[in-house]
């Protein structure tokens, strides 16, 4: 007996029995999840690798990088692509294509298989990221989209975070080829649950059929991983002769692709989204705060072990602390967006990462472990309802027709974030610092290292809620008339 997946119409209308919406979730937060754990989980092996390849590190470095460029270069094309030809269908296709990835990464038998198997990983990790979120718009009732969201990004949260430690523990036990192959099981879960609970792909009303924009698409692949090159090459430093002409390269690239998408009948990107104050405020700020969220990743270990002289082991208890909060805040921050609504949770969720920011920054020393757990934590409650209101937002003021599209560039916006958070960020820590090589800093360094890093941080993040409370403004007096166009 054949099984049919259900309609949209069917799933909404059983929505509120909580099996049903369950499965959906929780195919949706796999979906989310596995690909942000293999965001991080392969750095703590890249050692091993190196030592099992007979490689050296810099060429090992691109076992993550390729994976991250994948991902950046192709979640926006992705996401459209699903507008397209249909979201099921796609996500269905980056869940497998994910899956037989990660079992090609564990059975790597060379470096240049595995770091092409990455590629391919990253490819279905972009389709699922992309599609993931546009579902929750599709398939979960209006009055739980806020949930839905906390959770989504919860997860995005905690996948990342808990990577190192996860993948640290694999390690030990079964060896470097584990952090891949613990994908397989989980993939094969994530795939039967999205096949079962999705909603069917519905043809489009006046059975027009959007054609895909492969030139615009070519384009911002290239210009991305441009950019993405430009952030993380360390060649004669960011601002050295090899990143000026990649930065050249990506400003021309962006602004021939502008030009392309002016004159395509069926563009990647509409360039009038970008003057919906909501959709463009949501990608300027989720950049922004993803940026600090990196920042607080790439500064934590080397203030907690440079500054407060903690051990390896303490380290990573103390850094657990952010993916603890982020889990036990999704249902409650989802819950406030739904109750309150997403653009005042927006200016309160950046009013928080903003004050957990600056006691980042302004903590002494000697306060020791709590005085910079507690702002931490702060700032990791602030992001958790970020995520949640900020998503929830932007993905309500869309086009049913474009939400792969908005959920990709959501997702690209965040990449984005991270990878510049890494670097341009990492910049200021070790300049703040004073020595060359950060590692060999004193304590005193270090600490004025951190502070200048999230004071900087802090900076951004009022940035973007200047820009936050300036657009709402004007925007206000046509909300009633722009507001539910994703209904």
């Amino acid at each position: 007996m054949t099984r049919t997946s259900p309609s949209h119409a069917e799933l909404v209308g059983t929505a509120d029995r909580l099996p049903a919406l369950t499965a959906v979730l929780a195919g949706l937060a796999l979906a989310v999840l596995l690909p942000s754990l293999a965001t991080s989980i392969a750095n703590v092996g890249l050692p091993a690798m190196a030592e099992s390849f007979g490689a050296s590190f810099r060429a090992v470095q691109w076992i993550v990088l390729a994976y991250l460029l994948a991902i950046t270069t192709l979640i926006v094309g992705a996401g459209r692509l699903g507008d397209v030809l249909g979201r099921r269908r796609l996500l269905l296709a980056g869940i497998g294509t994910f899956t037989t990835a990660s079992l090609m990464c564990a059975l790597s038998p060379t470096l240049g298989w595995l770091i092409a198997a990455r590629v391919l990983q990253g490819l279905g990790a972009a389709a699922m990221l992309a599609l993931a979120m546009a579902f929750v718009a599709q398939a979960v009732p209006r009055a739980r989209t806020g949930s839905a969201m906390g959770l989504l990004g919860t997860m995005s949260a905690v996948g990342t975070a808990l990577g190192p430690s996860f993948g640290g523990g694999l390690i030990i036990g079964f060896g470097w080829r584990a952090v891949f192959a613990v994908n397989v099981p989980l993939g094969v879960l994530a795939l039967v649950l999205a096949h079962r609970t999705l909603p069917a792909d519905r043809p489009r009303a006046n059975g027009a059929r959007r054609r895909f924009d492969y030139p615009g698409t070519l384009l911002l692949a290239v210009t991305l991983g441009v950019y993405a090159l430009a952030v993380t090459s360390v060649s004669g430093g960011i601002f050295g002769p090899l990143n000026l002409g990649l930065w050249l390269v990506a400003v021309a690239g962006l602004s021939l692709f502008v030009l392309v998408e002016a004159r395509t009948a069926d563009p990647l990107i509409r360039l009038a989204m970008f003057r919906d104050a909501g959709f463009g405020t949501g990608l300027i700020t989720n950049l922004l705060v993803s940026t600090v969220m990196m920042t607080s990743l790439v500064v934590g270990p080397f203030h907690l072990s440079g500054a407060l002289a903690l051990g390896p082991g303490a380290v990573g208890l103390v850094m657990s602390a952010g993916p603890v909060v982020a889990a036990l805040m999704s249902a409650v921050a989802g819950r406030a967006v739904d109750r309150l609504g997403a653009p005042r949770m927006v200016v309160a969720a950046l009013i928080v990462v903003i004050s957990g920011c600056a006691g980042l920054s302004a903590a002494p020393v000697r306060w020791g472990i709590p005085g910079y757990v507690v702002p931490l934590v702060v700032v990791t409650t602030g992001y958790a309802i970020f995520q949640a209101a900020n998503n929830t937002a932007v993905m309500s003021e869309v086009r049913p027709d474009d939400r792969g599209l908005a959920s990709g560039m959501l997702n690209l916006a965040r990449n984005l974030g991270l990878i510049t958070g890494a670097s341009v960020m990492g910049a200021v820590f070790a300049l703040a610092s004073g020595p060359a090589d950060v590692t060999l800093a004193l304590p005193d360094d270090v600490a004025r290292g951190t502070r200048w890093a999230f004071a900087v941080a802090a900076l951004l993040v009022t940035a973007g809620l200047a820009v936050v409370v300036g657009r709402r403004a004007p925007a206000a007096g046509g909300s009633a008339a722009t507001g539910h166009r994703g209904a």
